[in-house]
């Protein structure tokens, strides 16, 4: 028999999106919802990434994710930027409205939310590592959570600048040497670049003073990354890259469907997705 409508689509734009588990977390939120949407992981190059936004709009898809390397390039080929995308000048989500898309960015609002669970930021001293999309995102947010100071660390210095001007006070640029000693009056200290992506072992050259802040990776695999565990080891409390990745996936679905998603079946499948290891961090 044929659909009284046809399925919705929503996709994730990457590379590489091997292991990315979004789309088993995204299905579980659309079968809790009792949704009848499907989610495709693509993979695109940066060179095609044009040719892909104009299939998004070829083929009647509702929503997509775009994660690395497309984050930044990704703004330029989209219709309008929410406020937060704007303030970020990234987008990570993306949706049709109308005949139109329009780009979000959630990775700030899902680290915030993940933050909540055990810091408030507001009048904090924070310290943000990289300066790519997620780092753009998390800057953003935080300025508007209240921070009382932003330090933004990169490797190339002429990126932390760009980041720090484009958010203003009470943001700050430093470069990443190697070593680099993490300020022991820092409250939160953020790792928000891919070093550890698949990697157990792939560490930051960073120096870690005795501490009771917080150290937070956007990295979900592994789950535990050597920045969290050297943290760790020197006081600091830690929050891995999982509830992120959870809470910033709840504000996109509810941003594309109007629907509140069962944020635990969606955890559930992360888990499933990243093994026993990921239950617990």
């Amino acid at each position: 028999m044929s659909p009284v409508a046809a399925t919705s689509l929503y996709a994730l734009l990457g590379e590489p999106v091997a292991g990315n588990p979004t789309q088993e977390m995204i299905e579980a939120a659309f079968a809790a919802a009792g949704l009848d949407a499907r989610y495709v992981s693509l993979e695109v190059e940066p060179a095609m990434l044009a040719d892909a936004v104009r299939g998004l709009r070829a083929l009647g898809i509702l929503g997509a994710h775009v994660t690395m390397p497309h984050k930044v390039a990704v703004v330029p080929l989209l219709d309008r930027l929410t406020s937060a995308a704007r303030l970020a000048g990234a987008v990570n989500c993306l949706k049709r409205e109308g005949g139109e898309l329009v780009g979000e960015n959630t990775d700030g609002k899902g680290f915030l939310a993940a933050l909540s669970g055990i810091a408030d930021p507001r009048a904090r001293y924070a310290v943000v590592i990289g300066a790519g999309g997620a780092a753009r995102a998390i800057v953003a947010e935080l300025a508007l959570a209240g921070a009382a100071r932003i330090t933004v660390v990169n490797r190339t210095l002429a990126k932390a600048e760009e980041l720090a001007a484009a958010v203003g006070a009470p943001c700050e640029a430093a470069p990443l040497t190697e070593p680099w000693t993490v300020p022991a009056d820092a409250d939160v200290v953020v790792q928000a670049t891919t070093v550890g992506m698949a990697d157990a072992h792939a560490r930051l050259p960073l120096v870690w003073p005795a501490g009771e802040g917080i150290a937070a990776d956007v990295v979900i695999a592994p789950p535990r990354t050597a920045f969290l565990r050297d943290a760790q080891v020197a006081g600091w409390r830690t929050l891995a890259g999982l509830g992120m990745l959870v809470e910033q996936a709840v504000v996109g679905f509810r941003w594309w469907t109007g629907v509140e998603p069962d944020a635990e079946a969606m955890r559930k499948a992360l888990v499933r997705e990243l093994g026993a290891e990921a239950a617990a961090a």
